[in-house]
């Protein structure tokens, strides 16, 4: 195949979406009319306590950040990202004639775009045109978006929908896109407070990399230490990955793949800055004794062609609640089962995503995190609750509740 056929077959593919669903193909008999932006709060609230000092749960640590090139920026995220309170992730409930509420949870900066753009394009419609739908939203922000706040917003939207369609039905959303491919999904934690995940159980872990270009040599050293006490504490056989969180250059990377390949690292993530898809490709050839994967800040199925069409990641890692919201996701998802690449989602074990990981037959595993360490037993004896936790061979499982649409545990509180 020539570059000019491969690249319009591409294009095809991507402007597919996977199968219609029987829902689909059915009237609801409801009408969406309300949009709002709530706030939510859990049904069982876990007790407050003060994590164990030093505890990397508590994100006052320092992680190799694009922003580690600037002292003023380096010693946590928190310095530069924006404030979570003026910039939020946010919670949208669309109700309908008939009293049915869905919920749904996306990106930062996305609440202003639903309630002052994409209101006007959901009342009157019904919820079971998802396609339709998530087609209009696209459409109507594509010249001011297409990428960042204004998928954030869609993501919720989106989600928010399936949450309806599953309460609607009377079916956990899972069933809605043809249901179960195994009967619990292997988990791995994030996280570098490694003693409390693997005391709990995990045999696979993602360990936050603290140091990148700007911290030389001894910022090398201290990496390589934390991999191989990792290492050492979890066994010759559990699997250690590394989130690189777009800290990286192409040499460092290199060099940093040559220093960890005697403690068998499974993956590499998100080495580069997520445009960066031609150096991502580079790497892949180059590197073999680790996977180079990455995804968590692309945006839709475009960004993900891209990513083919440069072979820059051995998986791909969209978040359910940045890439477009679960509709956009099993397009993604299409793309990829059509090359054998397997999804792994960022944040892929929370309430709505474990529904995709646990009904598609390339996506194998589900990330978690873990409440921060040294809080009463009752906060962890939750945490397994919500997220269903079980035990077997690989360490730890998760898997998505039975009960109709995403079944969050979480209620409205405004």
């Amino acid at each position: 195949m020539t570059s000019t056929s491969r690249r319009q077959f591409l294009a095809g593919l991507a402007g597919l979406a996977p199968a219609a669903l029987a829902f689909q193909n059915e009237k609801s008999g409801l009408k969406i009319t309300g949009v709002r932006l709530v706030e939510m709060a859990p049904l069982k609230p876990a007790p407050s306590y003060t994590p164990a000092k030093g505890s990397w749960s508590t994100q006052g640590v320092e992680v190799a950040n694009p922003m580690s090139i600037y002292p003023k920026y380096k010693a946590t995220r928190s310095l530069f990202m924006a404030d979570p309170g003026k910039v939020p992730s946010f919670w949208v409930e669309i109700s309908t004639d008939k009293g049915l509420k869905g919920y749904g949870n996306g990106g930062p900066g996305g609440g202003t775009i639903v309630t002052e753009h994409l209101t006007k394009l959901l009342l009157g419609e019904d919820p079971f045109d998802v396609e339709k739908i998530w087609d209009i939203l696209w459409r109507s922000t594509m010249s001011y978006g297409r990428m960042g706040v204004t998928m954030n917003a869609i993501s919720g939207v989106d989600l928010a929908i399936w949450d309806l369609v599953g309460k609607a039905t009377g079916m956990p959303v899972y069933k809605l896109l043809g249901g179960a491919t195994k009967p619990r999904v292997p988990a791995y934690c994030t996280g570098n407070d490694i003693e409390q995940h693997l005391e709990a159980g995990f045999q696979r872990m993602k360990l936050a990399i603290p140091h990148g270009p700007a911290d030389g040599r001894e910022g090398q050293r201290k990496n390589v230490e934390l991999v191989k006490r990792t290492r050492e504490l979890m066994g010759p056989d559990g699997e250690i990955m590394l989130d690189c969180w777009m800290a990286w250059t192409e040499r460092y990377t290199l060099e940093m793949a040559e220093m960890f390949e005697p403690y068998r690292v499974y993956w590499m993530e998100e080495c580069l800055q997520p445009h960066d898809y031609a150096g991502f490709g580079r790497l892949r050839k180059q590197i073999r004794s680790t996977r180079i994967v990455t995804g968590e800040h692309e945006y839709g199925r475009y960004g993900f062609r891209q990513l083919l069409e440069h072979e820059a990641a051995e998986i791909w890692q969209p978040d359910i609640h940045w890439v477009g919201g679960l509709t956009e996701m099993r397009r993604v998802g299409a793309l990829a089962a059509a090359y054998d690449i397997p999804v792994i989602p960022h944040g892929g074990g929370s309430r709505d995503s474990i529904h995709y990981t646990y009904a598609a037959t390339n996506s194998p595993w589900a990330e978690l995190f873990m409440p921060a360490p040294g809080g009463p037993k009752e906060v962890y004896d939750l945490w397994r609750e919500e997220y269903m936790i079980t035990k077997g061979p690989e360490g730890l499982y998760t898997q998505p509740s039975d009960k109709p649409g995403f079944d969050w545990q979480l209620k409205p509180v405004s």
